[in-house]
């Protein structure tokens, strides 16, 4: 996934895992919905960085892709069987 990625966009990832980590810790917000909420600032920052186009929106969900899933692995990872 990393090699379709622009590099202008790879810096969206850990940035994406931090504004999860914070959500997570908002009582509010059901977890379920965080996935959602980090597509939105995924797609944000890929327009922010790259400018208005249909490859910037692309390239916000594939970075959103990239740290929900990389946040799932490290946690099934942890999980003791």
């Amino acid at each position: 996934m990393i090699e379709y990625i622009s590099e202008n966009a790879l810096l969206l990832i850990p940035v994406l895992n931090i504004i999860g980590m914070i959500i997570k810790n908002t009582e509010k917000i059901p977890h379920k919905y965080i996935p959602i909420i980090l597509l939105f600032f995924g797609i944000l920052g890929a327009v922010a960085i790259m400018g208005i186009s249909p490859e910037s929106v692309i390239q916000g969900v594939l970075v959103t892709g990239t740290a929900v899933y990389g946040n799932q692995v490290f946690k099934q990872l942890k999980k003791a069987e």
